[in-house]
């Protein structure tokens, strides 16, 4: 007489701490993952954001004046309707004054810097510099008035990025107030305390809906340069 075996199925417990341990699995992910981003972030602004604010700060030592403004105005570009200075034409000009660069992606192109967003594609920051009119200056615990300074302009910054950069610089994460802010939302003069008030305009959602798999939305910044 041939035996059948009777099959035995997972009791509930032991199906239990399968769920756990994949839970377990799934959080150390995602804690490495948050890490290494974070340590992406703090590179970023170590290496390139600071460098080039150091890279700002000895041309002036070095110059008596701002990048391109031979008439002494003050103003990035002699005004605050100049074109920003970019690309080669902002690297000439550091590098005519012998001051040291960032390392940026590569030789040459000392003002951009490659990182990848959380998709895990390529994103490219770019540095500009140049001068706003309507930067909102506090004049007391409530007000504010529009001033021209100059300010270093960051394109292409992921919002969890610009997220971690605003913490790092200022020390809060807020879009509107402090040295980092985001464009279109630097001459705000109104305080408001909801609580959704200073965040950055965007989430880390794709560029395009239907693919999630696409490049992040990203966001633009000012940095003002100087005191």
């Amino acid at each position: 007489m041939s035996h059948v075996r009777r099959q035995r199925g997972f009791t509930l417990m032991e199906m239990s701490m399968v769920l756990v341990i994949i839970a377990v699995i799934l959080g150390a992910v995602t804690v490495g993952r948050d890490v290494y981003r974070s340590a992406v972030a703090e590179r970023i602004n170590s290496d390139f954001i600071q460098g080039w604010l150091l890279a700002y700060d000895r041309y002036l030592a070095q110059s008596g004046t701002v990048p391109n403004d031979p008439a002494y105005s003050g103003l990035i570009g002699g005004s605050t309707g100049a074109a920003p200075l970019c690309g080669d034409e902002l690297l000439n000009q550091m590098l005519a004054r012998g001051v040291a660069l960032p390392a940026g992606a590569f030789e040459g192109r000392q003002d951009t810097y490659a990182y990848q967003d959380r998709n895990g594609l390529t994103q490219r920051l770019q540095v500009c510099l140049m001068a706003v009119k309507d930067w909102a200056e506090p004049v007391s615990t409530t007000s504010y008035i529009p001033r021209s300074r100059n300010v270093m302009r960051i394109s292409n910054l992921t919002p969890e990025l610009a997220n971690q950069l605003d913490q790092r610089i200022d020390g809060g994460v807020d879009a509107r107030f402090g040295r980092v802010r985001e464009v279109t939302r630097h001459n705000t003069t109104s305080v408001s305390l909801t609580a959704d008030a200073g965040k950055w305009s965007r989430n880390e959602h794709p560029e395009n809906a239907s693919h999630p798999e696409a490049r992040v939305e990203t966001v633009t910044a000012y940095i003002k340069l100087g005191q």
